[in-house]
């Protein structure tokens, strides 16, 4: 029961918007699971689900994988407000940044995970992303100026 319980929780904040322990156990309740605020309670602990920001601009539990998707969606934002220009030379793309800018922009490509990108350099104003080939860089760069579309 509770391995049941616990997987329609991970399915109902994946698919909605739950903000809080009363609203869960509502909704367990409406699909037949017999729960406590205490009950829902142990289970968000042993989940380790987080309160996260959600797009209407309230908080609402999430999976650590969710939160981190919404880190990254920030950490776009920030790249996208920093860079100024984006070349490459062989397996290295150059990035520009505004000044102090360049470790938050390496941080976000950073948590795109992109299998291409082995890895980055940032300095105060400028990152260097180094990537697996050529051809590789001429894709990272497409992928950063879609970005900043």
């Amino acid at each position: 029961m509770k391995s049941s319980r616990q997987a329609a929780i991970l399915n109902l904040v994946s698919d909605r918007e739950v903000r809080t322990q009363e609203e869960l156990a509502y909704l367990l309740k409406e699909l037949g699971y017999r729960v406590t605020q205490a009950t829902v309670s142990r289970d968000i602990k042993e989940l380790r689900l987080l309160k996260i920001l959600s797009p209407s601009g309230g908080y609402r539990y999430a999976t650590s994988e969710q939160a981190e998707h919404g880190i990254s969606e920030r950490f776009v934002r920030l790249f996208k407000d920093s860079v100024l220009s984006i070349d490459s030379a062989q397996n290295i793309v150059v990035i520009k940044t505004l000044s102090g800018a360049a470790n938050v922009a390496g941080e976000a490509i950073d948590s795109m995970r992109w299998v291409e990108v082995l890895g980055t350099i940032s300095g105060d104003n400028t990152i260097i992303v180094i990537v697996k080939t050529v051809e590789d860089a001429s894709l990272v760069v497409d992928k950063f100026k879609d970005i900043l579309k």
